[in-house]
């Protein structure tokens, strides 16, 4: 190359730098992110949230900080866009208070910031129920149930978080947190093949479920799965001769029947006490009437090795079955029991609920009538092989309250243990030792379930 022709070559490169160096910049001012709008709304079925609705540009996550003062010291959780606009929940917040929000838009290392915008919330309905809660060491997070019309979340001075109306009926006993952050419901009046109803946060019902083979879905207990498929317990009635037992000619027969069902709705394990248990199982003064409640399901648990464990509170049994085979392993209390129990009662529990895996070879439970004069959760461990369950510890209110109807039990953090009492109207949180950590005071209502949770944005358990 002759000497005349490299200023051309090197201006030409320089050129192009120039040239590269402007597209970059050209490019890196397109994609710093921005935001065009923001607006704030109410939920129209729940006063205590609000959604902030933002348009923005080359966003990677938006925030919305929150307050009632000068400082914005609360937060909800960071959303993703799609594609220019982003819907922030904000969720438990106070009823008629003003708040104000400030959005953050990020991109990278980069961050826009948003004007404060003011929002004043509404009042409560004023059929939605009223609590006061306290205690020396409660867990953190929530307490989730059903109450009236309602299913609500309270924190742990009892104010209600959280609340979603059902239809006429309300949520039915049971308003269960699952592990996929959603809530479940079995209303009273819902159709059997859509029985329960599952809600997500923001109070919008996502889906719709029940038991295949046209069974009807109880209400007692439902496990979801993350992927969609769930665990579901259905009445199964037949018609039976009853007359040489003490019974009727053609006794109606109702037995809790397990599924497991695919997200699709895909049948894909079926357990009936029609192929495994005897009518006999049930004591005879129960079995004598038209329609005979022989099993009454009302809870279903996975143990640590992913078999089922469910509790009958008919025949006051707990029964641990094979998932791949259907077959029983053992049986746990009633006419049939196969265990020997220590530290309590020498006939174990009756008309228990709230079963539920504490670990390898350790259940919880509410024990309803083992004693008639107080009902108390309790602590079992057991040997599966030598076939012993010893009574480890006992949750009972004082003064002491008799649970005929329902009630559950939790396990949660640090040894402790969340009882619902049922129809005895009490929820307490218990220690390792067994002391009342927590408690809604004064009388709670008939609490079916009660579910501690950490998030009211992500309510699994």
């Amino acid at each position: 190359m002759s000497a005349s022709r490299r200023p051309r070559v090197v201006w030409l490169a320089l050129t192009l730098l120039s040239a590269c160096a402007v597209d970059r910049e050209i490019t890196a001012t397109a994609e710093l992110p921005s935001l065009d709008a923001v607006a704030v709304t109410r939920n129209p079925d729940n006063a205590l949230s609000a959604f902030v609705q933002l348009r923005v540009r080359f966003a990677d996550s938006v925030q919305v900080r929150y307050g009632t003062g000068a400082t914005l010291d609360s937060v909800a959780p960071t959303v993703i866009p799609s594609g220019d606009v982003a819907t922030v929940p904000v969720l438990g917040l106070m009823p008629k208070t003003t708040y104000a929000l400030r959005a953050f838009v990020y991109r990278g290392d980069q961050m826009i910031v948003g004007s404060l915008i003011g929002f004043t919330t509404d009042s409560l309905p004023s059929d939605l129920p009223r609590y006061i809660a306290g205690g020396t060491d409660p867990s953190p997070g929530y307490v989730a149930f059903s109450a009236g019309a309602y299913g609500l979340v309270i924190d742990n001075t009892g104010r209600v978080v959280w609340y979603h109306r059902f239809g006429a009926g309300g949520p039915g006993l049971n308003f269960e947190p699952q592990p996929n952050g959603r809530y479940v419901a079995r209303p009273p009046n819902a159709e059997p093949a859509a029985a329960w109803l599952e809600v997500d946060p923001l109070g919008v019902v996502t889906r719709t479920f029940g038991c295949a083979r046209s069974l009807v879905a109880r209400f007692h207990d439902l496990i979801g799965e993350t992927g969609g498929g769930y665990w579901i317990m259905c009445d199964e009635t037949r018609t039976m001769d009853l007359s040489s037992l003490g019974g009727v000619a053609a006794a109606r027969v109702m037995g809790t029947v397990i599924q497991h069902v695919s997200a699709s709705g895909a049948l894909l394990f079926e357990w009936s006490p029609f192929d495994h248990f005897d009518i006999t199982d049930l004591d005879a003064a129960s079995r004598t009437t038209a329609s005979v409640n022989w099993t009454h399901g009302n809870a279903l648990t996975l143990d640590v090795d992913g078999n089922l464990i469910v509790s009958f509170r008919s025949l006051s049994e707990i029964t641990k079955i094979d998932t791949r085979t259907g077959a029983v392993i053992w049986r746990m209390g009633g006419l049939r029991n196969q265990f020997t129990f220590q530290g309590g009662a020498q006939s174990g529990f009756e008309h228990q609920h709230g079963v539920r895996v504490a670990g390898p070879g350790e259940l919880t439970l509410l024990d309803n009538l083992g004693n008639p004069n107080a009902s108390s959760g309790e602590r079992y461990i057991y040997d599966a092989t030598s076939r012993i369950a010893r009574l480890i510890e006992s949750y009972t209110p004082d003064p002491a309250v008799i649970a005929q109807l329902g009630g559950t039990t939790q396990n949660l953090a640090r040894g402790h243990v969340l009882v619902a009492f049922g129809n005895g109207e009490r929820v307490e949180e218990y220690d390792a030792m067994g002391h009342v950590v927590w408690h809604i005071l004064g009388k709670s209502g008939y609490v079916f379930r009660a579910q501690r949770i950490r998030s009211l944005y992500h309510p699994g358990t």
